[in-house]
């Protein structure tokens, strides 16, 4: 698949009157920074530095989801077809650098601006029902902030995190409640994110399956399960190398390494097998 640059014409003095529309080959789905499972057919959405992928189940390879080359930071599936993003736009769009909260209601195609459009980059993004909860950087200051909204993202309140995020999980049904990894452990949070738990506990990248069963990876690839709201772990297997996201949905768990290779487990996390290479 080619992507054609929409690049701005040179003038010159040869008097060709212009030359052919320079293209690229696709880079594909490179640097995963999010995972997600459509509830409308299954397929697995990667979120990537270089755009939307998805990955039907059954198949090998990844394609690409339009030909957009948005840069989607943080990335969360909250219904059949319905994706909330952040991150940065592709370099065609007349948009600022920073994204704030994107949606898109058809299964990635098209995104269209929810709220903090030039203000906000969130790099963990997670929603359930109305609350949406983002981390990341604010574009005037340059600062971490983490934000919460109970109206599906449109208006928003600041929370004060025990440290800086790596990732959240919401509890299921409970979307008041979650559990967040910081750089220096686990944490739990009720009131929607207004109080806070120290768990103790490795970080890792968390995951919260529908059976009400706490997954987490740490940086090692080792996994663990918690049924307990994270108070307790059980080891599980291990993926093979460092992830860059993580996510249980489907029946199934599923982690992106850094060389875009994706991993699943239909055991708990017990065994892995490659189910797409980039």
């Amino acid at each position: 698949m080619l992507v054609a640059l929409a690049l701005a014409g040179c003038g010159g003095d040869d008097g060709d009157g212009g030359g052919a529309t320079p293209v690229v080959e696709d880079p594909g789905p490179i640097h995963v920074h999010g995972l997600g499972v459509n509830p409308a057919d299954g397929a697995l959405f990667i979120a990537t530095h270089t755009g939307l992928f998805r990955l039907a189940d059954g198949e090998s390879r990844a394609e690409r989801v339009g030909d957009r080359l948005q840069d989607t930071m943080g990335f969360t599936v909250v219904g059949p077809d319905r994706f909330l993003g952040s991150g940065h736009p592709d370099g065609r769009d007349r948009l600022p650098p920073f994204l704030g909260l994107v949606r898109s209601t058809d299964a990635g195609r098209s995104w269209t601006p929810v709220s903090l459009l030039g203000e906000a980059d969130f790099h963990v993004l997670e929603a359930d029902d109305r609350r949406v909860y983002g981390f990341g950087s604010d574009f005037e200051s340059r600062e971490a902030r983490f934000l919460t909204s109970s109206d599906r993202g449109r208006s928003w309140s600041r929370l004060d995190p025990p440290g800086p995020l790596l990732s959240l999980a919401i509890e299921p049904g409970r979307p008041d409640r979650f559990v967040a990894a910081t750089t220096d452990g686990l944490h739990a949070a009720s009131r929607a994110g207004r109080e806070w738990r120290a768990l103790g506990g490795e970080p890792g990248l968390l995951s919260w399956a529908g059976d009400g069963t706490l997954y987490r990876v740490d940086a090692g690839g080792a996994v663990g399960a918690s049924d307990d709201r994270g108070r307790s772990w059980e080891e599980r297997g291990r993926v093979a190398g460092e992830p860059a996201a993580f996510e249980a949905g489907g029946g199934r768990l599923f982690a992106a390494l850094h060389d875009g290779s994706i991993v699943a487990s239909a055991d708990g996390g017990l065994s892995w097998r490659v189910i797409s290479r980039p």
